[in-house]
């Protein structure tokens, strides 16, 4: 059944209306635009016990702390504002007067387009709260980033924003996935940007905050995301900003020996380069959601599936919705001017060359390597050989239209393109594709395709398909047969 959209109104004075649901708004930067509308929509004494905004710096630091890096529009400073203000609803709101109440506080710390315009402004946004007076609280924190172009506008935005939040968190707390659409209720995509979230507490334990990130990409709500080992999601202008970027796409369905040695020999070539700072880089491994649609729609644990084992690696994995690489630079190019290095196959070489990939564009192939080259850009070719009989094939022996030759040679004279040739031979037909047919069909001839301990990741937590039924039934059977013999 599809949910009934309320106006932000009426989803203001259902919050307001409702006696159990009781708490504080503390606000920064973009001006009190929440709880206004919490105020506008009649019986506000019920629901708000306190609302406030820290403008000045040092009163916030006064009741909040200092933050080390100076900054107050940042993931830690709204955590530090929901402990503050959770804990002195707690100590100053009696539970023998308020026995049947929920807890919530609502913060955000906003810094929205400034005079210029030249900075479009951000911010973050989050809420604590209880659904039962007992239980501990949840939380929901949200990164956005601002689009339109009048801070009156943005302010709007994040007021309609935040009451959707709370209204959520209360009213749709039960699907995750419904409530995180919720966020743009009466509001279009274009005008803010979500590109990190991140649901915790006693409600959210079956919550796996990657798939999060996931659906704010397959609903349009950013086009990438990031999280690390841990399987935490991360802010990417946090991760990227001034970082050296090392990048390396793919399907990793599994990874296999080949992924772990195009990075290990691409990071050798890149942190050998003259403008990079192996102190100051970032490694990415990157899945598109053209790849994660191979097989039609998104398959949830099929991704799952990639994640824990790139996690697993001790991998940063970033999620795109750019199918194209020029758009992967240019989405780089957000955060930082510093080298940046692309890993690749032959195969994608290639196609980086096709220009049936440029047509959306006015100027064509060209216009895709303006973008990609007016940045301090390097290509690093894996090589590749279908077969041992054949050739192995590089940069030097792929083939390019006559027409992108001079292009292509030209890129090739300045070092932005370059073959990595300490390669391990002995790996080059090994490719996912096989790998996974192998593991579904359990055969036990996929081990040694992999990094070490991955065979045992999937084993254990039976990824892909694995199933160790069948591969001991087979087993069984093989024995069986040549005991017959």
């Amino acid at each position: 059944m599809e949910r009934v959209v309320l106006t932000t109104s009426q989803k203001a004075l259902k919050i307001n209306l409702n006696e159990n649901i009781y708490g504080t708004f503390a606000e920064i930067g973009a001006g009190q635009e929440v709880v206004r509308h919490f105020f506008r929509a009649g019986g506000a004494s019920g629901t708000v016990a306190k609302t406030m905004s820290a403008y000045d710096k040092d009163f916030s630091d006064a009741i909040y702390g200092r933050e080390i890096d100076g900054r107050y529009v940042t993931e830690a400073r709204l955590r530090k504002m929901l402990d503050h203000e959770y804990s002195l609803i707690e100590q100053r709101l009696s539970r023998d007067k308020f026995p049947n109440k929920c807890y919530f506080t609502f913060s955000d710390t906003i810094a929205t387009i400034n005079f210029t315009k030249k900075f479009k402004g951000h911010g973050w946004m989050g809420l604590r709260f209880q659904l039962d007076p007992d239980q501990a609280p949840n939380d929901v924190i949200f990164h956005v980033r601002m689009k339109e172009e009048e801070a009156y506008l943005q302010q709007e935005t994040i007021g309609i924003m935040g009451v959707n939040l709370i209204y959520g968190c209360f009213h749709i707390r039960n699907n995750p996935e419904e409530l995180l659409r919720s966020l743009y209720d009466n509001i279009a995509k274009y005008k803010v940007e979500i590109d990190m979230v991140h649901f915790e507490g006693p409600e959210f334990q079956s919550v796996d905050n990657r798939l999060m990130s996931l659906q704010l990409i397959k609903n349009g709500m950013t086009d990438a995301v990031i999280f690390g080992p841990e399987g935490k999601n991360i802010l990417p202008a946090a991760l990227l900003y001034k970082k050296n970027i090392l990048a390396l796409r793919g399907s990793f369905r599994p990874a296999t020996k080949v992924n772990i040695d195009m990075i290990k020999k691409g990071f050798g070539y890149f942190v050998d380069e003259r403008k990079v700072d192996r102190e100051n880089m970032v490694v990415l491994f990157e899945i598109t959601l053209n790849n994660l649609k191979s097989e039609g729609q998104i398959d949830e644990q099929d991704f799952l599936d990639r994640a824990e084992i790139l996690c697993s690696l001790g991998q940063t994995v970033l999620i795109s919705n750019y199918q194209q690489y020029y758009k992967l630079v240019e989405y780089f190019t957000r955060y930082t001017e510093e080298r940046m290095g692309l890993i690749m196959g032959v195969t994608n070489l290639r196609e980086l060359f096709d220009e049936k990939y440029y047509r959306d564009l006015k100027g064509g192939i060209l216009e895709a390597f303006g973008i990609l080259y007016s940045t301090d850009l390097k290509l690093y070719i894996y090589p590749s050989q279908t077969t041992p009989d054949e050739e192995v094939e590089t940069s030097k022996s792929v083939k390019i239209h006559p027409r992108l030759k001079p292009l292509f040679d030209y890129l090739m004279f300045n070092r932005r393109i370059v073959d990595i040739e300490n390669y391990d031979p002995e790996i080059l037909q090994i490719f996912s594709r096989d790998v996974l047919q192998h593991i579904r069909n359990g055969d036990g001839q996929w081990e040694n395709a992999l990094p070490a301990y991955v065979d045992n990741i999937i084993r254990d937590k039976e990824l892909f398909g694995y199933k160790a039924d069948s591969e001991k039934s087979k087993k069984d059977k093989e024995i069986e047969e040549s005991e017959a013999q």
